[in-house]
């Protein structure tokens, strides 16, 4: 521990709570060398009035990370580990905020929307230690531009069932992949973690002394 009691992530424990229940940015830790406790809050995810995308997406990433972090026990505070990383993940496109789809039908609406044109994807996290002494949220926006596409094509794409838990509608890491002509910008902050933005800030509030891990 450093002198504000904060435990960094080192080679001999990998391990950071994720707040949050995605498998893409459990498997996108993972595929760095941590080793994510999940443990998921339950934060309403819905914007303010008068609420800009950013701020939205910054504010859920912090209140799930605060939700996750306050819920702790004393054992957990202990024994686990010792940050908490949170994220939200959203579509913009004519300034309207695009989320998971509700059912089958808007998953066709929210795709025939995003064809043929450029939106952006905007992943806000959040990091904090366990013992409240540091916080720091950052936002991180790629572009994305999908092909035309045809109602065939939407609608198989939705009856593979894979849009249906994801912003947007799509998932560009599996068959939704099809569907892009082009990125500008962080692959993975699209998947749901902008893993290159994630490791600097770790590296900025002293949670990773060293990386890659050995």
């Amino acid at each position: 521990m450093d002198e504000l009691g904060m435990k960094a992530i080192v080679s001999e424990d990998r391990r950071i709570w994720l707040a949050s229940k995605s498998p893409r940015r459990r498997s996108l830790l993972a595929n760095l060398g941590f080793e994510p406790v999940v443990r998921a809050s339950d934060v309403p995810e819905f914007p303010g009035e008068g609420e800009g995308p950013i701020e939205y997406t910054e504010r859920l990433a912090t209140d799930k990370g605060r939700a996750v972090r306050d819920g702790l026990g004393e054992q957990d505070r202990a024994e686990g580990p010792g940050w908490v990383l949170a994220a939200d993940t959203i579509v913009l496109a004519d300034g309207l905020i695009l989320e998971k789809p509700a059912d089958e039908a808007d998953a066709v609406r929210l795709l025939t929307m995003l064809g043929g044109r450029e939106h952006r994807v905007v992943t806000s996290f959040w990091l904090g230690s366990v013992n409240g002494v540091v916080e720091h949220v950052r936002s991180v926006q790629t572009h994305v531009r999908f092909r035309t596409l045809t109602a065939a094509e939407i609608e198989g794409y939705v009856a593979t069932g894979e849009p249906m838990d994801k912003a947007g509608a799509y998932g560009i890491q599996g068959i939704g992949g099809f569907l892009v002509e082009g990125i500008r910008g962080s692959y993975f902050n699209v998947v749901g973690l902008p893993t290159t933005e994630v490791l600097m800030a770790l590296r900025h509030v002293k949670a990773l002394p060293t990386f890659p891990f050995s």
